[in-house]
């Protein structure tokens, strides 16, 4: 069985993940996924629904994006590329709302991010261009997908501060601001 290196992040929900792996002067091999090797390192035993692909430029800004019902957990890599991942607790009552944690996720260093549901996701490119994947734990359901902004002074997220101002979708471009967003009622 493949081992995993699993680390907490200062959200102590959100999980850094790094795969074994296996390498040398012909490439490289590694399980991007194992459900036991999952479960077994990181405590959460998540059943995953679909599997999401984007590849963006450099300086675009995806996020922070949730969804109000039918909230999704994330296991996100980045398969070629780097990008500047964030993930910010939304759970109303939880000791750490409104705060973030972010970490640069590569095709070079193959960590991955487990982002629990109850949290908003986002991420900006930093190379030229980067491919993102990402398992979720529940189905893209656009009637309740929301956004919060990326520049929201009460998360303060601390951007990389050479690709701002960021390349945004015009969805993100009118997101919420953290104190008027609709947020989805999360039991844990």
């Amino acid at each position: 069985m493949t081992h995993l290196k699993a680390a907490s992040t200062v959200l102590p929900e959100v999980v850094v993940i790094e795969p074994r792996v296996f390498g040398d002067d012909r490439g490289f091999f590694f399980e991007s996924f194992n459900a036991v090797a999952f479960e077994k390192s990181t405590g959460v035993s998540a059943a995953f629904v679909q599997d999401n692909h984007s590849k963006s430029s450099r300086g675009v800004l995806r996020g922070l994006h949730y969804q109000i019902q039918q909230p999704q957990g994330k296991l996100v890599r980045v398969s070629q590329g780097e990008i500047y991942d964030v993930a910010v607790d939304i759970r109303i009552g939880s000791p750490t709302f409104g705060r973030w944690t972010g970490l640069i996720l590569s095709a070079e260093n193959k960590k991955q991010l487990w982002v629990p549901a109850g949290y908003a996701h986002g991420f900006i490119v930093m190379s030229a261009t980067a491919e993102v994947l990402y398992k979720t734990t529940d189905y893209y359901a656009p009637e309740y997908e929301r956004s919060i902004r990326w520049d929201d002074p009460h998360l303060n997220i601390d951007w990389p501060a050479e690709l701002l101002p960021p390349t945004l979708s015009t969805k993100d471009a009118s997101a919420s601001a953290f104190s008027e967003a609709e947020l989805p009622k999360f039991s844990r």
